[in-house]
């Protein structure tokens, strides 16, 4: 089988490009369709890897600042070519499900979310960005044709891949489509229990508006309990500001180190909603309880009172008052990375490779 792999802009590693990554190890012949592709800033990841780009790749600022230019990107995705592939899997959580394949390839589409900016808040998108003033006019006479340009491209996938079932009802509200749910992958080998711990509290990922870093640095502030900060991010400089001595920005760990972080914290701060919380199942496979907000996929995989313990709005009180619950609950350790096993990455590697091959024989069969 003939195969390309399709990616919506590769300027940070994150929960996407994990599964990505484990894709090109399914399929390492594969080449990697992208809008824009940024080296530096992916650290060595898929340097090894062929990467096609689309021409929004040599405008101005764009390897850096790609999130300007909303207006390019359907016209930019729908000028790949796919015709000599037999299967196209796209890993989308915006424009790569745009592609347009013709009747002898199979696009099969793994999505994180439908659009955010354009279903949910496209002003709160543009703040949570820093956008200059002179975009953040302009993006809302966009966002009607974005919105437009989504629900019809959300058509061109034969197949939809769901990374959660908080996921899957998005695309069905959004889309009117059907997905199958598989997990995300974590890498549980990589992380262990350990009993002991430094007295710190632990917040991991991107440092951007929505992940909600400034209420819990705000909470640490009033309670002065150590938290440790592993991440970078257009927020960096405003969260230092607020924050106290008591807190500590560790920037980039190196994924070797990071498992050590986790084995060595109290547990684990989740203030934001995310589609799938690929950090949060860290903490769970390094036995830690985690403190999270009620919203998202999370729900669904940490159990209160047993690994961790929910808020239920996102304010600096109900954080503190989360974390002075925490001496009381009665934690397993054990339990918590029994929990975290079914999304370990070979598991997922198996599920992605006997899907891809059913769907690709009832395609044949059709066609």
């Amino acid at each position: 089988m003939r195969i390309a792999l399709v990616h919506d802009y590769l300027v940070q590693y994150g929960g996407a490009e994990r599964v990505l990554e484990c894709f090109t190890e399914l399929f390492p012949d594969a080449p990697i369709y992208t809008l824009v592709y940024n080296k530096e800033l992916m650290h060595g990841v898929f340097a090894d890897k062929k990467i096609k780009t689309s021409f929004i790749q040599k405008l101005p600022f764009a390897k850096r600042h790609h999130r300007i230019f909303p207006q390019f990107m359907p016209m930019a995705i729908e000028q790949f070519d796919f015709s000599n592939y037999d299967i196209v899997l796209s890993d989308s959580s915006s424009y790569a499900k745009g592609i347009i394949t013709g009747p002898d390839t199979l696009h099969l589409c793994y999505m994180h979310t439908p659009m955010r900016y354009a279903w949910d808040d496209c002003q709160k998108y543009t703040s949570d960005f820093d956008f200059p003033n002179i975009v953040k006019k302009l993006v809302p006479f966009f966002m009607n044709y974005i919105r437009i340009w989504d629900r019809v491209s959300a058509e061109r996938p034969d197949k939809i891949i769901a990374n959660s079932n908080f996921v899957a009802k998005r695309i069905k509200k959004y889309y009117k489509r059907d997905s199958t749910v598989i997990h995300p992958p974590v890498d549980v080998e990589r992380f262990s229990v350990s009993n002991d711990n430094d007295g710190s509290f632990l917040m991991v990922g991107r440092l951007v508006a929505y992940k909600r870093h400034d209420i819990t640095i705000k909470a640490f502030n009033k309670l002065g309990l150590k938290l440790k900060i592993i991440g970078r991010g257009p927020e960096m400089k405003r969260l230092q500001k607020l924050a106290n001595s008591n807190i500590e920005f560790l920037g980039r760990v190196p994924d070797s180190e990071l498992p050590k972080y986790y084995a060595k914290c109290r547990a684990f701060l989740f203030p934001q909603e995310e589609d799938f919380g690929i950090v949060a199942m860290e903490a769970l496979a390094s036995g830690k309880p985690i403190v999270a907000f009620r919203g998202g996929d999370v729900v669904e995989h940490v159990e209160e009172g047993k690994s961790g313990i929910f808020f239920e709005s996102q304010t600096v009180s109900d954080i503190v008052s989360a974390i002075q619950k925490l001496d009381a609950l009665q934690y397993d350790p054990e339990y918590s990375r029994e929990k975290a096993k079914k999304f370990d990455k070979s598991l997922f590697k198996a599920r992605i490779k006997e899907y891809i091959e059913g769907e690709y024989k009832k395609f044949k069969k059709l066609n």
